[in-house]
């Protein structure tokens, strides 16, 4: 018996077959592996803000020092929980599991281990208005 080598046609069938398939797959495999990211939202807060005092809104918490203004996000990283500002003792704590951040957003205490996400903060004309951008 003899070996039967692959015509020059059936070697250019079989690569185009192979190619064909992984074209097919394309689309999968971008869908699977392709992150797209997110447009960053804006969002318009009303609100008199002086120095040293923060504004609370559903998903955020503005900060106001030393004429800076940044936001951080009310949800843990730990379990997602929302967080509370404490006045009294300057940081923010989730009334889960007792996670303590600064007002910056650093953690203080764990069990949470990432920081929260900080936005930036925008004066509009408006003295009492603030664009909060979410990204």
């Amino acid at each position: 018996m003899s070996s039967q080598r692959p015509t020059p046609t059936r070697s250019f069938r079989r690569k185009l077959l192979l190619f064909g398939g992984l074209l097919m797959l394309w689309p999968l495999f971008r869908f699977l592996f392709h992150k797209v990211p997110r447009k960053p939202r804006i969002v318009e807060v009303s609100g008199t803000l002086q120095n040293d005092t923060v504004l609370t809104k559903q998903d955020f918490l503005i900060f106001k020092e030393h004429e800076q203004l940044w936001a951080v996000s009310r949800n843990c990283t730990h379990l997602g929980c929302r967080i509370n500002y404490i006045e009294k003792e300057n940081h923010l704590e989730c009334p889960c599991h007792q996670s303590r951040f600064s007002i910056q957003g650093k953690v203080l205490r764990g069990p949470a281990d990432k920081a929260l996400p900080r936005y930036a903060v925008e004066p509009t004309e408006n003295p009492s208005t603030y664009l909060v951008t979410i990204s």
